[in-house]
């Protein structure tokens, strides 16, 4: 048992129903609530990401929403740093601390702890993606087999992103990225209580269905119509932006790329649940059930 306090972590699948579960949870204990959707990080695009209204943190004070500009490096390490040291505060002066989001990395960060991987350098990252622009993916690839063997043996070769980390680290550092991979859980000062949100899986597709058309209607395409000039950076490489794009490209119609969008969340609501899902440590509940978590939070804190 740690020394002091409580994390209470609520996580599930987007569209699940977080927003309004941990409202009445932060309401009920009179604490704030941390952001951990990666998405949520940047301002400019609240529409895509669903970021909480304004009204929704004038009732909650939340923290980690639109503080890092859409070109900002931000990273789950980044993310480590700035959510344990939100936590540490907010355990100063209370018993409870609460975060919630869906951002499976993210949130293994702050519990788990993640691998003490260098920040990359401007310099290093300007010029990895130039070289991937007019080299190509199959040329950092066959790098990376050559400065990191046992690295490519398991990465995801289609994924550029996780190559070009990768090699990102081999040059900055002159080591390999496998070098910085401990796995190693580590410690933390407060107790975490975990709660996991899941529906019945056609309620919850359906919940999707309406939340891309709700996003459609609150003005999606203007919102990613602003974000063109952007659509390169790490920020906008999601569900909702990326297929906007390509209605802008004129390859789909704009009911093709809308049920794209409804699709590959979809999908992607299932990775998250297989993620959770390996985690034996989350105690799992319907989001309708707000008394019975209050009262199973009360049951272990108390």
């Amino acid at each position: 048992m740690l020394k002091k306090g409580f994390l209470i972590v609520i996580l599930g699948p987007t569209g699940v129903g977080k927003t309004e579960l941990c409202l009445s949870v932060a309401e009920h204990f009179h604490i704030p609530i941390i952001n951990a959707d990666s998405r949520q990080i940047f301002r400019d695009i609240p529409i895509g990401t669903a970021a909480p209204t304004i009204e929704q943190q004038s009732r909650v004070k939340h923290f980690l929403v639109g503080t890092h500009d859409i070109c900002d490096y931000y990273s789950a390490s980044s993310y480590e740093q700035d959510a344990l040291t939100l936590i540490g505060k907010q355990l100063e002066t209370d018993n409870l601390a609460l975060l919630t989001g869906g951002s499976m990395m993210y949130i293994d960060a702050v519990c788990k702890g993640i691998d003490d991987i260098p920040t990359i350098r401007e310099d290093i990252r300007i010029e990895m993606k130039r070289r991937y622009a007019e080299e190509g993916l199959d040329s950092l690839v066959e790098e990376l087999r050559k400065l990191d063997p046992c690295h490519y043996e398991i990465v995801d070769k289609k994924n550029h992103r996780r190559v070009i980390h990768a090699l990102e680290i081999c040059h900055q550092t002159g080591k390999t990225y496998t070098s910085f991979r401990k796995d190693e859980k580590k410690e933390r000062q407060f107790n975490i209580i975990k709660i996991g949100l899941d529906r019945p899986r056609e309620e919850l597709y359906e919940r999707i269905n309406l939340r891309v058309d709700s996003m459609i209607a609150d003005g999606l395409v203007d919102e990613a119509r602003r974000m063109l000039p952007f659509r390169n950076e790490n920020a906008l490489n999601t569900v909702g932006y990326k297929e906007i794009f390509t209605y802008f490209d004129g390859v789909w119609q704009l009911d093709e790329a809308i049920e794209r969008i409804k699709g590959n969340t979809r999908r992607y609501c299932r990775k998250q649940l297989t993620w959770f899902k390996r985690d034996e440590e989350i105690r799992w509940f319907s989001p309708n059930n707000v008394e019975e978590i209050i009262n199973y939070i009360e049951s272990v804190v108390n």
